[in-house]
């Protein structure tokens, strides 16, 4: 019985064991690129459950949202993400960019949305290869992940329940607003140094702080490597927007004070211009450089001074015994 009993404890502790080992597995690696501070998967998720590209924008630009954490410009600021939208038939590209200064403006990602002749409409975002590298393209999973591990041993009266299916591109409020008697195209006025009322720029976090805040929304979302749109060819070759600025700032390595590539589950290194850095970090560092240098220092005179008595002290004992040597000296006489 007590075997029984020992054998089955072990069997339900490997069960539990293998959920966590298979999350850990599972979880996205940074890219090492500037990308990783706008989670795409995130992104898409904002898209589905916004009601107007206006109100996309507006949400994407948020900070109490989180998703935007992009810093191309350098200047420890987040940057402003307009959504410019381009419209061929019954096909709309949403192209997000960001104004990297008064001459430069950086594609960050185009959100593709497509109805066939069936009139099934597909939704898909590509990232900028600047940013993402080749090929990045997320789309709506068939299914989603399970957001929570389910017990096997666990008898209550409240089970976990596994996560719903994902909602149907059709039935998604922008989609539906998108294909409505009701649509009206939304061109955003704003420039480099004009920005709506509401954004006032926060500061960029860490990447290990950032995915924290969006890996939940890749458990609804998947990669491929097909494009459905056809209106991504004409995009690519015809109206894509790069910044020399960003190309020099990412080979150069400018960008990693705001992330820490695949390190991001404890950044151990802190780069020297990092805005996150506490202030008085080089002022410790500096203080305790220079205790150290005083104590090295100090030591040989500390020796010094200890040595002095003794050699006094020997000086003495040969004057004494001179002196002794002298008077014996002076009796033979």
């Amino acid at each position: 019985m007590k075997n029984f009993i020992f054998t089955t404890a072990v069997f339900v502790m490997s069960l539990l064991s293998l959920p966590i080992y298979a999350q850990e597995n599972s979880e996205p690696k940074a890219l090492g690129l500037p990308g990783d501070n706008l989670d795409l998967y995130a992104v898409l998720h904002l898209f589905q459950k916004s009601k107007t590209i206006e109100d996309f924008e507006a949400s994407l630009n948020s900070e109490k949202q989180g998703i935007n954490n992009l810093d191309l410009d350098n200047d420890k600021k987040i940057d402003f993400i307009k959504v410019v939208t381009k419209k061929e038939k019954d096909s709309y590209t949403f192209i997000l960019q960001d104004a990297v200064s008064k001459t430069e403006t950086q594609d960050l990602a185009v959100i593709l949305v497509a109805k066939d002749t069936n009139k099934k409409v597909t939704l898909q975002i590509v990232g900028d290869e600047a940013l993402y590298g080749k090929n990045y393209i997320v789309e709506p999973a068939a299914t989603a992940t399970a957001a929570a591990t389910l017990n096997p041993a666990y008898v209550g009266t409240n089970p976990v329940a596994a996560s719903p299916q994902v909602v149907v591109v059709e039935s998604s409020p922008v989609i539906v607003y998108l294909y409505s008697p009701v649509y009206v195209p939304y061109n955003p006025p704003y420039y480099y140094g004009f920005y709506p009322p509401y954004f006032h720029p926060w500061a960029p976090i860490y990447f290990s702080m950032y995915y924290n805040n969006v890996y939940h929304h890749h458990a609804y979302y998947q990669n491929t490597l097909i494009i459905h749109s056809p209106n991504y060819a004409h995009y690519s070759s015809s109206y894509r927007s790069t910044s020399v600025t960003v190309n020099q700032y990412n080979k150069s390595g400018n960008y990693k004070g705001t992330y820490q590539g695949n390190n991001y589950q404890k950044p151990t290194t802190l780069p020297s211009n990092a805005s996150s850095l506490p202030s008085n970090a080089n002022r410790t560092t500096s203080t305790q450089t220079n205790n150290r240098a005083t104590n090295t220092t100090s030591l040989p005179a500390n020796a010094s001074k200890a040595n002095a008595p003794q050699a006094v002290n020997r000086q003495q004992s040969t004057n004494i015994q001179s002196a002794k040597a002298g008077a014996s000296g002076k009796r033979r006489r």
